[in-house]
């Protein structure tokens, strides 16, 4: 019963962060796009607020799933497992990429154009596609 409570406080945390890490770099296209002092001000707030938010959100994630795959599987983890852990890094990276993303544009640094953002924008699509098929099918 304690790994069903778990695994659902895990699925929420996964939800509620991917869609800040899914909503952040959609600021981030308008920052790049946005030549109005008071309009830019006002996403960078968002941005910021957003970033510190979904990074909490990320680590109860996190430690929920490092408690489920202790508890399901020890230290002899499935291979698909390790993919999904790989692709899991991937998209902690990814997050703290936006990070120092959110910093150039607060320094007023930024070189990206909204273009470049827009197809930034799709790689955690990707991985949260793949990580759903590891979890669901267990291909190897």
């Amino acid at each position: 019963m304690l790994y069903l409570w778990i695994k659902a406080l895990h699925i929420f945390f996964v939800i509620a962060w991917m869609a800040g890490v899914f909503y952040l770099p959609r600021i981030f296209v308008n920052l790049a796009m946005e030549t109005d002092k008071n309009t830019t001000a006002r996403l960078l707030l968002m941005a910021r607020k957003l970033y510190r938010f979904s990074m909490w959100l990320s680590v109860f994630a996190v430690v929920f799933g490092a408690i489920l795959v202790y508890l399901a599987y020890g230290a002899h983890m499935p291979g698909w497992l390790h993919a999904k852990l790989t692709l899991v890094v991937l998209v902690i990276g990814y997050h703290h990429a936006c990070g120092g993303i959110l910093k150039k544009f607060e320094r007023g640094e930024n070189q990206r154009s909204h273009k470049w953002f827009r197809v930034f924008n799709e790689l955690p699509v990707f991985a949260m596609l793949a990580i759903v098929l590891l979890v669901v099918v267990k291909p190897f």
